[in-house]
């Protein structure tokens, strides 16, 4: 199982990764909906962090695919 350690530096490399390698994709991290609380204390925790993560990997794939077969 992952600690919340592991999890926030797979959140960061991700991060990372979309703003060298797809900066235009940036915009949209802040407007995704995990990381829009829908109360005013959220709880943040493991499973917070992995569903974010989650989402950040798959947002990056998604993206990477499309754009890869648009430039073939």
């Amino acid at each position: 199982m992952k600690t919340e350690s592991d999890l926030n530096g797979e959140i960061l490399q991700t991060t990372v990764a979309i703003q060298e390698a797809f900066p235009e994709l940036s915009k949209y991290i802040t407007e995704m909906p995990v990381t829009i609380p829908d109360e005013s204390n959220p709880e943040i925790n493991l499973r917070t962090l992995r569903e974010y993560s989650d989402s950040l990997n798959t947002l990056v794939l998604k993206y990477a695919k499309s754009h890869i077969i648009r430039k073939k």
